[in-house]
């Protein structure tokens, strides 16, 4: 098998990968029509509505991101998962009923949106760390890159779809059709082995709660990161307010809206697709991207066509994937299994975190001045990050002259050597805690018969008894 598509050879993730691939597509169709509802249905093309319900959609997991690592650490994900599941799509039978029966309000679908905001909080560390659980380690950041992948070949068929659904029958079926495509993974779900599962060491009760917050903020590499996506996805993740909004300042309706978020999704997948061929994921890789971001949505505030803004979209697409699933790789492959869902939750957390904090500003930018304004901030805002990322790699050490090459720079970007340093360290306890050391073969004592303390502090050390 190709080493693009590697992980594929597991029978589990071949599940896996197709039940997420069907799902996403019936998420995005959602997504699509939920925006769309608020900004043209619910509200006379209010952005900053828009705004809110992707804010209060995206708070759940800043809020209960203590809790929801814990769980995805704690308890079997694949049950959790589909607890999820059955509630996501429940919830999108409800909304579909409501819209088609005229009694959905705005209010009403603020209070949805912050429902479906909790149950994601749970799903997202779960789903991200069972594929942990289903290929080998050397497979991972491969696996990461391919539910990439997945989830933007989605994103090519559901926004269209749902553009073309809503102009046709209405934004009520398209919550339907959603709700029927959370089935497939339901069914998949099912059908993975649990005995093929890769085993995971257990966690203890909630004072390890917060052993997450510590490995991360001993880790400067992943603060670095966490920072890079929060930004990203603070700005570069408000592509609904942004591309409904554009797509009716160039006079379009929601055929229009769907099809920009299709054109987005061709520069996804291809960054997706490379991302899958990289042997491993790298910090340098992040930074290049958000750098690549923040000088295509610059462009694309320009624009002066739908179709010439269009284009500019795949570039900023390819951006935005590459800097997101080489986190995520960078994330899950740098940790270890006992803390990795406490610490995905946490780097989900920041990236859905930023919606909050960027939708709501982004929104009122673009409907105070224009949507080209509100793009030029989140641009201004990546290049600010980048600076900041490139002055960490020089101070870290990371970046340095070449050997043999005058003029050349080098980066060293090895992997970190995680270090666990004992509890309550002083140098009174060094001082006066003994350091036991391993007695010669012929030396040890009988098992049930313990060597005295003086005998032990008159041995030779081994060495001198192979010089002997």
């Amino acid at each position: 098998m190709s080493t693009m598509f590697r992980s594929l050879s597991a029978r589990n993730y071949r599940i896996w990968f197709i039940g997420a691939l069907v799902s996403n597509a019936g998420t995005w169709m959602q997504s699509t029509a939920q925006n769309w509802v608020v900004l043209t249905e619910l509200t006379n093309n209010d952005a900053s509505a828009v705004g809110i319900t992707m804010a209060l959609q995206f708070a759940p997991p800043i809020l209960l991101v203590p809790l929801t690592g814990w769980v995805a650490d704690r308890f079997p994900r694949r049950r959790v998962l589909l607890v999820t599941q059955s509630l996501s799509a429940a919830l999108g039978v409800t909304i579909g009923v409501l819209l088609l029966t005229g009694l959905m309000t705005l209010p009403l679908m603020y209070v949805f949106a912050g429902t479906l905001g909790v149950i994601t909080a749970f799903d997202n560390p779960s789903r991200q760390a069972f594929v942990s659980d289903l290929v080998a380690h050397e497979n991972m950041s491969n696996a990461v890159a391919l539910n990439a992948a997945s989830f933007n070949m989605s994103r090519l068929v559901g926004p269209a779809l749902a553009g073309l659904l809503i102009v046709a029958v209405g934004t009520g079926w398209v919550f339907l059709l959603n709700a029927f495509t959370f089935g497939a993974m339901i069914v998949a779900l099912l059908l993975i082995r649990a005995r093929d599962l890769t085993p995971r060491a257990s966690v203890g009760g909630a004072n390890r709660l917060s052993e997450g917050f510590r490995y991360v903020v001993g880790r400067p590499d992943l603060l670095i990161v966490f920072m890079l996506v929060f930004i990203v996805c603070g700005f570069g993740m408000n592509f609904p307010i942004i591309a409904s909004t554009m797509a009716l300042e160039f006079d379009q309706g929601a055929d229009g809206f769907g099809l920009l978020n299709s054109v987005l999704a061709i520069g996804s997948l291809t960054g997706a697709l490379l991302a899958a061929r990289r042997a491993q994921a790298r910090v340098r890789v992040i930074i290049w991207g958000v750098a690549l971001y923040a000088v295509a949505s610059a462009v694309s505030a320009f624009m002066p066509s739908y179709w010439f803004y269009a284009a500019t979209l795949m570039f900023i697409g390819f951006a935005v994937v590459t800097v997101l699933t080489t986190a995520n790789a960078v994330v899950q492959t740098t940790t270890p299994p006992a803390l990795r869902g406490r610490v995905l939750a946490l780097y989900l957390a920041v990236a859905m975190g930023g919606t909050p904090v960027g939708a709501p500003i982004i929104g009122w930018v673009a409907e105070q001045w224009s949507p080209r304004v509100a793009i030029l901030a989140g641009a201004a805002a990546a290049a600010l990050v980048f600076l900041i990322a490139m002055a960490w790699l020089t101070f870290s050490g990371r970046v340095r002259r070449a050997e043999g090459r005058r003029f050349r720079l080098t980066l060293d970007d090895t992997q970190p050597i995680e270090i666990i340093p004992p509890p309550n360290f002083s140098d009174e306890l060094a001082a006066s805690t003994p350091v036991p050391l391993p007695l010669p073969t012929h030396l040890r004592a009988p098992a049930g018969r313990p060597t005295s303390p003086d005998r032990r502090r008159t041995q030779r050390p081994a060495s001198a008894e192979i010089e002997n």
